[in-house]
């Protein structure tokens, strides 16, 4: 049996080719998983019940491994990944960094010149790395356990996580403005597949971190993603909107505060990408009526241990609350009556957001409960000879008006999708990455391991 070992340079070389279409024939892949994994039954190795929880060990030295063992329909595996957090974790306010930059200069200019800075206050270099480190690795097996690809997991880890995060996004109606918070890989890769998910529609992309200098990396690297490899070509770089406004912000610029509740409530898609304990942004900024006149599309994936937070818990309180307590202010503006996780077990136990809250159980639906519901549809429109709807407008499907409205909140409601991370999802994109280097030489291969 074939084992084939895929380092950090050739899983970040598989992963630089992939087109839109690839990415989109690979979200359907892990949507098939997330939904065998929620059907909740023994019918197959993908669903929950046969799923290992993962082991959490916390060391001496304040860092985390994490061990995740998991079970696909035609192969098995196990990541561990060890996680070391900056050396402070609590929250963008707190820190003393500097400077803040946007866009200013003509579309004409090259992506590495199209920010300049709009601060005086210096160059922020104490904190240049200060992002979360992962490293670690993801192991492979058939079924009979035969060993079948060993990957550097650092990469996997945040691309599959951003795989996940922007497949609901892929259906919203509207993306102009995207803030992010944090500006790791977890952030780069979200920011990535947004783009590429929604080439031309991105007009302002928001990056609010404490590092400028890891912020600027990060933009740096969206249009030049290896630079240090001849044999590269970004076959999809091109494809990115030139002329989306970037700006940077950090806690240092003297208008933070102002500035920090203008994106947050310009914003159509929001992704938290750090591992803070504290709220990234005062509630309000969402809850209160000026807050509340659009809908948006938030994905917390930063925190991972019950302390963590970067969502403040009365937002997620909002989000649950019965229709009627909510006083709408805007014609579009729905609630869905949950928050989407991707999985029930593992955000109940570890996620901050979810914990602090005191969401109840009912209160939290799976991905993959989302993509049981289209497969349902698919099958009722069959039965009635109608062809099968795509996307996030196959969950409405119910004659009795039950389902009513959910399409048009995951297309323009407000939603919130929390994630863990599971291990299903690095054995659906590792296997596709073995695969992908197989046919193209890349990695070494051992024959007869």
């Amino acid at each position: 049996m074939p084992l084939t070992i895929l380092g950090d340079h050739d899983v970040n070389r598989i992963l630089h080719s992939f087109t839109r279409e690839d990415i989109l024939e690979l979200q359907q892949s892990l949507a098939d998983a997330l939904h065998w994994y929620s059907t909740s039954n023994d019918a197959n190795d993908c669903c929950s019940d046969f799923q290992p929880e993962r082991t959490v060990l916390k060391r001496k030295d304040g860092s985390t491994t994490l061990f995740m063992p998991a079970s696909g329909l035609n192969s098995q595996g196990i990541k561990v990944v060890n996680v070391v957090p900056p050396e402070s974790s609590t929250g963008l306010p707190a820190l003393a960094e500097n400077l803040s930059l946007s866009s200013s200069k003509s579309s004409t200019s090259s992506p590495r010149d199209s920010i300049s800075m709009t601060s005086s206050a210096g160059t922020d270099t104490a904190n240049a790395t200060a992002v979360s480190t992962i490293r670690g690795s993801l192991t492979l097996m058939d079924n009979q356990g035969n060993t079948t690809g060993l990957l550097n997991a650092a990469e996997v880890t945040a691309f599959r996580t951003a795989l996940a995060s922007t497949m609901l996004l892929r259906k919203r109606h509207s993306v102009h403005d995207l803030t992010v918070f944090g500006a790791g890989k977890q952030a780069y890769w979200h920011i990535r597949l947004a783009m590429l998910l929604r080439p031309d529609e991105i007009h302002h992309l928001n990056i609010v971190t404490r590092s400028f200098e890891s912020a600027r990396n990060c933009i740096v690297r969206l249009y030049n993603p290896q630079p240090d490899d001849p044999d590269y070509v970004n076959h999809i770089g091109e494809k990115y909107n030139s002329k989306t406004k970037k700006n940077i912000l950090t806690p240092m610029h003297t208008e933070y505060e102002r500035l920090l509740k203008e994106y947050v409530r310009a914003s159509n898609v929001i992704f938290c990408t750090t591992p803070s304990d504290r709220p990234l942004f005062p509630a309000t900024h969402l809850t209160n009526p000026e807050g509340r006149k659009k809908g948006r599309y938030i994905a917390c994936i930063g925190s991972y241990k019950p302390h963590m937070i970067e969502l403040h818990p009365d937002i997620l309180r909002y989000a649950v609350a019965p229709h009627h307590e909510h006083k709408h202010v805007h014609k579009r503006q729905r609630e869905g009556g949950a928050v989407i996780v991707d999985t029930v077990s593992g955000c109940l136990k570890e996620a901050g957001e979810v914990i602090q809250a005191k969401l109840l159980p009912d209160q939290v639906v799976e991905l993959g409960e989302l993509f049981m519901l289209k497969r349902e549809a698919d099958r009722r429109r069959a039965l009635k000879g109608e062809k099968p709807v795509s996307g996030a407008e196959g969950c409405q499907f119910k004659d009795d008006g039950e389902s009513a409205g959910l399409m048009e909140w995951l297309t323009r409601g407000n939603v919130i999708y929390k994630s863990v991370g599971i291990g299903l999802m690095d054995v659906v994109v590792g296997n596709e990455l073995v695969r992908m280097a197989r046919e193209r030489g890349i990695g070494v291969t051992i024959e007869q391991f």
